[in-house]
């Protein structure tokens, strides 16, 4: 005998009631406070609290209505969401702290620059683009290879790559049991014992490249980022940033006007990269030499080696300089006579047969203009006044010799 079926419950089941808010790491990280997995760690050691309670676990949602404090103080307001590019140089440890003592990228920062996170890292050897930014849910979203960004890198080498031998980076290799992805390697130019390539990735694994050139029997002894997925390096000098406008991160990362700031901050000062070269002592001045008789500084100009030195003749007085134009210039004017042998003679010196030097005695006037004789009025074919004519002699020399044709 078999039983009647139950009766169907007529009871409607109830809603889900969607959840309400964020994880707490991911607020944390929202607001600036440190990464998503640091975050996590925070938590764990009891240094967050919501509504007064110190939670263990970062399980738990948190919504806007939420009083959330770390380490005893309120969290901050969220802040708009900012990227910068920075050009790292040698010598810095991507880190907020280093247990040895080395100088950290954070270290070396502008003046001026709020709290900051790298997306991702540049060992101690290395140099070029590194993205900070104050939002930790975007370090960890640009961090992942799933985004799918090619890092671009300058590499120098020991050795002589050849096709065969980078053959199996452009195929993926295995090294200590790890798996890298493909890589993309050209060879750029040969320069003695080393060698350029551009290589491009797509994972950034701790030390991927110096692994993987090593893997191949080659060294790596130089390694510049130039690019990190849109975003590149291009002329930004070693140890400054550059913030990027929000129109580009809408654009570039998707994010929406609200996410972002309004405008464009105003870069912070570069700080220079630390440079080992020794300075040079500063040059002693004296100062009877620099200054003039009415006790002023004397001005020097770059022109006064090449214009033959400080401008005072022998006597003292100001002199012309011996500049380009010193070939037409007077000997009575410069106070040295002219480097021509003829025209260094004085003109009492200098024999009947020289041509005179020019400027060497003033040039004589001409008779004014109510005694010239008028145009066309004199002799045809006669001289100037006071000069002999081409073809007969002085005056009362006799008459002129008649033409003879040949």
């Amino acid at each position: 005998m078999t039983k009647p079926p139950a009766p169907r419950s007529t009871r409607k089941p109830e809603p889900l009631t969607p959840r309400v808010g964020e994880r707490i790491a991911k607020v944390l990280a929202r607001a600036g406070v440190a990464s998503r997995r640091s975050a996590e760690a925070m938590i764990a050691e009891g240094r967050v609290a919501v509504n007064g309670q110190v939670i263990d676990s970062p399980a738990l949602n948190v919504s806007p209505r939420d009083k959330v404090t770390v380490d005893g103080k309120p969290l901050a307001a969220k802040e708009p969401v900012r990227l910068w590019l920075y050009h790292k140089p040698l010598g810095l440890v991507t880190s907020e702290r280093d247990e040895k003592g080395r100088s950290t990228v954070f270290d070396n920062l502008p003046e001026g620059m709020p709290r900051v996170m790298s997306i991702g890292r540049l060992d101690l050897n290395s140099e070029g683009l590194l993205l900070l930014t104050n939002d930790g849910d975007l370090k960890r979203r640009l961090e992942l290879p799933s985004t799918g960004w090619l890092r671009k890198y300058r590499v120098r080498v020991n050795g002589a790559p050849t096709e065969a031998m980078l053959a199996p980076l452009k195929q993926g290799v295995v090294i200590d049991g790890e798996r890298f992805q493909p890589m993309m390697v050209t060879v750029d130019r040969q320069q003695g014992a080393n060698a350029w390539l551009s290589i491009g990735i797509r994972e950034g694994k701790n030390r991927e490249i110096r692994r993987a050139m090593e893997a191949v029997g080659l060294t790596v002894n130089r390694l510049i980022r130039t690019a990190y997925g849109p975003f590149q390096l291009g002329e930004l000098a070693a140890g400054a940033v550059e913030e990027l406008r929000p129109r580009v991160l809408r654009d570039q990362l998707g994010l929406s006007a609200d996410e972002v700031a309004t405008g464009r901050a105003i870069a912070p000062a570069a700080t220079p990269a630390p440079s080992t070269r020794a300075k040079r002592p500063p040059r002693a001045m004296s100062v009877e030499a620099d200054l003039s008789p009415e006790g002023k500084p004397e001005r020097k100009s770059w022109g006064m080696k090449s214009h033959g030195g400080a401008r005072k003749g022998p006597d003292g007085e100001p002199a012309k300089p011996r500049s380009w134009g010193s070939k037409s210039a007077s000997a009575a004017t410069q106070g040295t006579g002219p480097r021509d042998p003829a025209r260094g003679k004085a003109p009492a010196e200098r024999a009947s047969g020289d041509r005179p030097a020019r400027g060497d005695a003033p040039r004589p006037q001409g008779k004014p203009a109510s005694e010239r004789p008028a145009p066309g009025k004199g002799p045809r074919g006669s001289a100037p006044p006071g000069k002999p004519s081409p073809d007969r002699g002085p005056r009362g020399a006799g008459p002129r010799p008649p033409r003879t044709r040949g």
